[in-house]
């Protein structure tokens, strides 16, 4: 479902995404005296100064980065932009006005750790669905399709700039430390969520045997098998080389397959994080497994 060209799932699901991200921003990094990295990091830096509210800054300063936005981004991304932004600023305000109490002062490790958990979900959520918070999530997304870099890589190289001002300015060294563990273990759950939660496997074969292992996986794995042409760049021999994926659970199975055809055959195994298509995310008529 739709509305003006907007998928209310993405809609919904980057309001989800804001109000976890605006929740380990007030309860873990406000309450704990914990920096961030990017437009928060400096939201941050003036509560800790002044006591300006975070709801306020946020939107005051990326107000110059959606022209940037719009010029980069496309119409849709840019209205998830504007929604998850000023999502983030209203459930930053929501959350200050009745917090939650969380005494974890002893072991700043676990506040950091959750801090980090937190918000790499909620900032991964919002980029699954389209959208930014703005700020340094804009420019990670242009840096994302221009570059190539993760967007985690490169929020976590803005971030070392913001936290290390953040430092000399107003953290404690040891509250600098936990922030940086903090951003890293958000940039690694960003680039989990982005990649993909569901993680398969996916495996070249190369034997003399190949249409008769191929036939065994298509009967007893229902699994698809695409055949390459090869040729071996030291013998010259030309060969199929088969490559099917299948989920985690199955490789052992099809390692199995390939064992009792051809002992010899040669097998490599990748990760493979994001699935789309017949079998995994479609069924046998194309149609969504899921919605």
């Amino acid at each position: 479902m739709s509305i003006f060209g907007l998928r209310i799932k993405n809609i919904l699901f980057i309001l989800l995404g804001a109000a976890i991200f605006s929740f380990g921003i007030v309860h873990f990094n406000m309450q704990h005296n914990l920096g961030e990295g990017g437009f928060t990091g400096i939201t941050l830096l003036l509560y800790f100064l002044w006591g300006i509210d975070p709801a306020i800054t946020n939107i005051i300063l990326n107000i110059p980065v959606f022209f940037i936005g719009w010029k980069f981004l496309g119409r849709n991304t840019f209205i998830y932009t504007i929604i998850g932004t000023f999502a983030v600023s209203l459930f930053l305000r929501l959350f200050q006005i009745k917090p939650f109490v969380i005494h974890l002062e002893h072991d700043m490790f676990l506040v950091a750790l959750f801090a980090g958990v937190f918000i790499g979900i909620g900032l991964g959520i919002i980029f699954r669905y389209g959208g930014t918070t703005g700020g340094v999530d804009i420019i990670a997304r242009i840096v994302n399709k221009n570059v190539g870099w993760s967007m985690g890589r490169t929020m976590f190289l803005f971030d070392l700039v913001v936290i290390t001002t953040s430092i000399f300015v107003i953290l404690e060294l040891s509250e600098g430390m936990y922030t940086l563990v903090a951003v890293y273990v958000a940039a690694r759950v960003i680039d989990f969520l982005q990649e993909g939660a569901y993680s398969a496997k996916g495996a070249t074969i190369i034997s003399d045997h190949s249409d008769e292992i191929a036939e065994l996986i298509k009967k007893k794995m229902d699994r698809g098998v695409t055949v390459l042409d090869g040729r071996g760049s030291y013998s010259g021999i030309k060969r199929d080389v088969l490559y099917c994926i299948v989920g985690r659970n199955e490789i052992v199975r099809l390692k199995s397959i390939i064992r009792n055809v051809d002992p010899h055959a040669f097998v490599a195994v990748t990760t493979v994080h994001d699935v789309l298509g017949e079998g995994f995310t479609l069924d046998e008529n194309k149609n969504p497994l899921t919605e």
